[in-house]
């Protein structure tokens, strides 16, 4: 019953029009008033930013902030989460099978490409939500050249932790991109940019196809979510990670099962 009204409240609210609305009002200067409001609303560390909150001209430009050089360190030859973000959920794929908030996932929906779904059977996976407090840049989760990049789905619903487990599948509906990256050492990468509801927006910002470990690809203009999977036998997930834990850009998630790298850390 409860899915069934969650699902039948979302069908109603998530509407292009009102997305529209959010995504105009976010962008005018009037939204500027808002900024301290939401800071203070999602308790948002203000040190990190790299510039005042009085010179941000919009709420939707804080919302994309940039961070002070440095904030952010990659280091290691172990592979970085490429956000900050909540660990949701991690472990093995089963076949094709991934469950998240006890709701089962096909990454044959969520690549939709048969020599990616065939690369990424029984390996490795790892889900990341970005809540509205936390920073909204992606980074390269480790040195790498970008293979295939596409774009899947349409109308998104929520990825908070309600979404995730009352939502009708919205990892492997929701509009995405998918980027598989390829290691120097030939180990692939799939990277699974997942959009949220109303403000659906994914900005991809890398200038070439070559990425160094820590540069920035991309951002999100809403809360959002990010699915890494990893091939069989190729990475140990770091022993650290816990379910609900923060976790911010550049710290390790998986160590790649044929070189020792450096273990990161991460935050209970």
């Amino acid at each position: 019953m409860k899915k069934l009204l969650y699902r039948g409240m979302i069908s109603m609210l998530n509407s292009r029009s009102v997305g529209r609305f959010l995504n105009k009002l976010s962008r005018t200067r009037f939204s500027r008033v808002l900024i301290p409001l939401y800071v203070k609303l999602f308790n948002i560390r203000t040190g990190e930013l790299d510039q005042q909150l009085s010179e941000f001209p919009s709420l939707e430009a804080f919302f994309v902030r940039k961070l002070k050089s440095g904030s952010r360190a990659f280091k290691g030859k172990d592979i970085a989460s490429p956000v900050d973000a909540k660990v949701e959920q991690f472990g093995e794929v089963d076949e094709t099978l991934i469950k998240v908030k006890g709701i089962t996932y096909s990454i044959e929906d969520l690549l939709q490409d048969d020599e990616m779904i065939d690369r990424y059977k029984d390996g490795m996976f790892l889900v990341l939500y970005l809540s509205p407090k936390d920073y909204h840049r992606i980074h390269a989760p480790d040195d790498a050249v970008v293979g295939k990049q596409y774009k899947l789905g349409g109308k998104s619903a929520p990825v908070n932790k309600l979404g995730l487990t009352l939502g009708k599948s919205p990892l492997s509906t929701n509009y995405r991109i998918v980027t598989e990256l390829k290691q120097e050492d030939g180990m692939f990468l799939a990277l699974v940019k997942v959009g949220a509801m109303w403000v659906n927006t994914i900005e991809m910002t890398h200038p070439s196809s070559y990425l160094n470990k820590g540069e920035e690809i991309g951002f999100f203009r809403f809360g959002s979510t990010v699915v890494l999977l990893f091939e069989k036998d190729k990475v140990h997930l770091h022993p650290n990670l816990k379910r609900e834990a923060a976790i911010k850009a550049g710290e390790t998630v998986a160590m790649k099962t044929k070189a020792e790298g450096e273990m990161g850390y991460f935050n209970d």
